[in-house]
């Protein structure tokens, strides 16, 4: 068993193309042993957003703090808050966003990308 709080993560900046102000923590990945699936944190600054992308994977987003809206594949914009949680299909276009005052917080736990 491995217990790790997320304070004692470093995280780092996102820097995909089409990021803004977007930070990530591996809160539980294969550094801790788990091999098949990742809990990740992101934290979305006021004004911030991820790309506009597409994974090959599933994804799971529960947001923890703060407010936002994801954008679904046809552009339609989703207000989101804390207790809100987002399935997201593989190769499903999305983007999560924070238009307002204080940081966004939401883990999001996908599938190890290489373990095929």
């Amino acid at each position: 068993m491995k217990i790790k709080r997320d304070s004692e993560i470093e995280g780092a900046v996102v820097e995909m193309e089409g990021a803004k102000d977007v930070t990530m923590k591996i809160l539980i990945g294969p550094d801790d042993g788990s091999q098949n699936i990742i809990m990740r944190l992101f934290t979305v600054s006021p004004g911030g957003h991820t790309p506009y992308h597409t994974h090959d994977f599933e994804h799971l987003v529960k947001v923890l703090a703060g407010t936002g809206v994801v954008v679904d594949k046809d552009g339609n914009r989703h207000d989101l808050s804390p207790g809100h949680n987002v399935f997201v299909e593989p190769n499903e276009k999305h983007q999560f966003a924070n238009p307002h005052s204080e940081p966004l917080e939401m883990t999001c736990t996908i599938p190890n990308p290489d373990v095929k």
